[in-house]
């Protein structure tokens, strides 16, 4: 009964995962989409997938979450739904959060600073708001870039509070007649109620029928209040000209020549332009400038803005199925092949959990393409019977049916996603979902390449692990892009984000594999609208990347006092010269590398910084140090020089659990041609 229940589930989710025809589908909200979405066919997650197990998950604690709504892991405002206590989330200009006690919630514009080894931008509650009778708060609507919060009182909701990415607005519309109190006083100044914190200036409006007293905002029935963050340098009467309230928001997306274009659209009551502020990997691929005033923020000066819809592009980029080895000579090629042999050889067991058993498998895809492409087909049908046994074990959609399975994946009916039997780093509270999956979707891609019947074969479980993680549409057992933030133009790592941070994420470089195993996947089950997708979130995390994580401008104010050249990991409230495994700056440089692969050279878009970067990650300790090869690899993109001196050492290095020295010498070799 349970299995054919959960067919029946997951056939709903494949007709809703279906292509979409630009500006003809309606969201939930009745808007249609942006037609800057090209069609995006997923092909149905297999009807007769009779036999996928479905269980209850872990509790993730979804204390704030209204009735229906698929619990929203992995997003820019999670710690306000999980956990007991809500917490924090930082939609930038704002950060915002609900008030200690629970009767109200703060907002503000972060103080921003470092101490050389975090730049902070943390919880700033200069205007602090209370909803009187409040005795809780629900996120009752979500979408791609705002969230609605609901005020509770013993007789139902009193209210609701939207905030929205880029947005330097909050506003609370009435249930019913209400008087708010604030813990600021707004006085007139030239003729707006404004309060200040000393840096920043907070003006209060309200709709029809509204009053705004020093400490108190009255609203009727249906009635609006609005406050505005002023931005430095800029018109006061322009900005509050185009204060009007988001009610919802929409991404599209298309491929546009050699660029990927993004698109949020921001959707007023009356259809009128609002505001909203652009981050610094914006407006490098914005057309026009915007000119109404700035906000310091974590990651940089923010721009402010008024329209209706935020464009910006990030250049399309590469996903090579192999490193291209036909151009070695044969003193290369054979100084390969040993290693190959050698690699061949070993046959280390396959891992049982997700996160190194996908890694081992991605691994042997990369040696198996390196063996066809050398002609060593002994060693290439040797590599893909093993790891062909392996990855159809993960694949059979009845393998966590079986009690004692270990390698299989089931669809957790509570939290609405794909998690295996076996996890790993917290991935049965859906962290880290889209590094595990991708090095499976990678894996997959690789060995399905021209072979249609393991496409097939693999589909089941292989598309829902996609739509696990990159989902082109909402439905009722996966959100959109479950792990993908189209403003921020990165993923987010955490499932339930129990920070006073916010969210965050690590490894660009295994998300960035996530989008390219994606891509991988795509063109073998011959999804070309899902290939697309998966060109266009590797263009962004790779731009994102680059910008926040490694390649950031030493210039830029917001770096002032941050004493190194990379930033290892970034939350929404801070950045941090750290990671979550390792105190060493090799640690906090390899894990944005790993897994090196064909797609890897974006790494090298700046040799100079290479360089800075490995001065520090190395420090000192030279490429014998554990995450020595990751740098190794990195260190060939800054030059030739480099790159004849990595093989000098190439045997003496220690090799990660999801490289290997085979891969490595192709790399090495590969990149002086």
């Amino acid at each position: 009964m349970i299995r054919a229940r959960v067919t029946a589930l997951i056939a709903v989710a494949a007709m809703a995962l279906a292509a979409c025809t630009p500006g003809g589908e309606e969201s939930p909200e009745g808007t249609p989409i942006p037609t800057s979405s090209p069609s995006v066919a997923v092909e149905p997650l297999t009807a007769g997938l009779a036999d996928l197990a479905s269980a209850p998950g872990a509790d993730l604690k979804p204390e704030r979450l209204a009735e229906g709504l698929v619990p929203p892991t992995n997003r820019w405002f999670s710690g306000l739904v999980f956990g007991p206590d809500a917490l924090p989330v930082f939609p930038l200009p704002l950060s915002f959060g609900v008030t200690e006690g629970g009767d109200g919630f703060g907002f503000g514009v972060p103080e921003v600073h470092s101490d050389g080894k975090t730049i902070f931008g943390g919880f700033r509650p200069t205007v602090q708001v209370t909803v009187p009778g409040t005795t809780g708060w629900e996120v009752t609507a979500y979408d791609t870039a705002s969230v609605t919060l609901t005020a509770l009182g013993d007789s139902g909701p009193l209210g609701h509070v939207r905030v929205t990415q880029g947005s330097p607005l909050v506003s609370f519309t009435a249930e019913d007649e209400v008087s708010l109190s604030t813990l600021q006083s707004f006085v007139e100044q030239d003729g707006r109620p404004t309060a200040s914190d000393g840096t920043n200036e907070y003006v209060a409006l309200v709709s029809d029928g509204g009053a705004i007293g020093e400490q108190a905002v009255s609203l009727p029935a249906g009635g609006t209040a609005t406050w505005v963050a002023l931005p430095q340098g800029g018109d006061a009467e322009a900005v509050l000209a185009a204060a009007n309230p988001v009610i919802a928001t929409h991404a599209g997306w298309a491929i546009d020549g050699d660029d990927a274009r993004t698109t949020i659209s921001y959707e007023t009551a009356d259809g009128e332009p609002t505001l909203f502020a652009t981050r610094p990997h914006h407006r490098d691929g914005m057309a026009d400038e915007c000119s109404l005033g700035t906000y310091p923020s974590a990651y940089g000066e923010m721009t402010l803005c008024s329209g209706t819809e935020l464009s910006w592009t990030a250049p399309l980029r590469e996903a090579p199925l192999t490193l291209g080895l036909d151009v070695l000579t044969d003193e290369e090629a054979a100084d390969v092949v040993v290693s190959l042999e050698a690699d061949v050889a070993e046959e280390p067991p396959y891992p049982a959990d997700t996160y190194f058993g996908g890694k081992a498998l991605a691994r042997d895809a990369q040696l198996w393409t390196i063996a066809t492409e050398l002609g060593r087909d002994d060693l290439a049908e040797a590599l893909r019977t093993r790891a062909l046994t392996e990855l159809r074990d993960w694949a059979e959609p009845a393998g966590c049916v079986d009690e004692g399975d270990a390698r299989c994946f089931f669809f957790d009916e509570t939290n609405s996603g794909i998690v295996g039997q076996t996890p790993s780093f917290g991935s049965e509270e859906f962290n880290d979902h889209h590094f595990h999956y991708g090095y499976f979707l990678y894996a997959a891609g690789v060995f399905a390449h021209d072979d249609a019947e393991l496409a097939e074969e693999l589909a089941p479980v292989m598309d829902l692990l996609a739509a696990d993680i990159a989902s082109p549409e909402a439905g009722e057992q996966f959100p959109q892009w479950r792990s993908y933030d189209a403003y921020a133009s990165h993923a987010w790592a955490s499932g339930t984000s129990p920070f006073a941070d916010g969210n965050n994420q690590e490894s660009t470089s295994e998300a960035i594999n996530a989008w390219v195993g994606l891509r991988h996947w795509a063109a073998a089950s011959g999804n070309e609208g899902l290939e697309q997708q998966g060109a266009w979130l590797q263009a962004n995390e790779i731009a994102t990347a680059l910008a926040y994580w490694t390649n950031f401008d030493l210039e830029d104010p917001v770096y002032e006092g941050y004493g190194h050249s990379y930033i290892p990991l970034n939350f929404g409230g801070k950045r941090d010269f750290a990671t979550w495994f390792s105190a060493e700056p090799a640690a906090g440089l390899a894990i944005q590398v790993l897994p090196v692969t064909p797609a890897s050279r974006y790494l090298g878009d700046d040799p100079a910084r290479v360089g800075t970067n490995l001065e520090e990650g190395l420090d000192g300790k030279g490429y014998t140090q554990q995450y020595g090869d990751l740098l190794l690899a990195y260190s060939a993109l800054a030059g030739e020089e480099q790159r004849k001196a990595a093989l000098e050492v190439v045997d003496e290095v220690p090799v990660d659990d999801g490289n290997s020295r085979t891969f490595l010498k192709a790399w090495l070799h590969r990149l002086g041609h």
